[in-house]
């Protein structure tokens, strides 16, 4: 499924460097996550349900949940930052208000604060479940904005 873009307002190479960078991410890979929206400083990556993502209750392991938040934030800082630069993550916080069960859950990063070095964004993961739609992490993130190497 390709992610949802709003029209004219994330231009293409913007598009093709969150792509790219998200593609090269084994982690979000491996748990079988996936970018379904892009928008200038606003990302979410879903993450369906599934024994290799759950906890010992069938509920979505925190340690997915964090993922995801953490992604959804970088990448929504990432579609602000200029061409030839990636993004790293300072640190994160994260309140799990929720077990997180549901069909899949989905993480929204929203840029609050765009600065030339560093970025803060705010992190939501929602639990889904037919027209239900259920908070169940909140958090804050900071990251920073770094020149490309060749090699990454």
């Amino acid at each position: 499924m390709e992610p949802q873009v709003l029209p004219d307002q994330v231009g293409p190479e913007v598009l093709a460097r969150v792509r790219d960078s998200f593609d090269r991410q084994g982690l979000m890979r491996h748990l079988g996550a996936r970018i379904t929206h892009i928008a200038p400083g606003r990302v979410h990556i879903t993450l369906p349900r599934g024994e290799e993502v759950s906890q010992q209750h069938g509920y979505i392991h925190a340690g997915a949940t964090s993922a995801i938040a953490d992604s959804a934030g970088g990448y929504a800082a990432f579609t602000l930052f200029p061409e030839g630069s990636t993004v790293l993550t300072v640190e994160y916080k994260i309140n799990l208000l929720a077990p997180a069960g549901g069909d899949h859950i989905e993480a929204v990063g929203t840029v609050l604060k765009s600065g030339r070095t560093l970025t803060v964004c705010q992190l939501q993961v929602f639990s889904h479940e037919g027209d239900e739609k259920t908070l169940v992490a909140t958090g804050q993130q900071t990251l920073i904005c770094l020149e490309s190497r060749p090699d990454r």
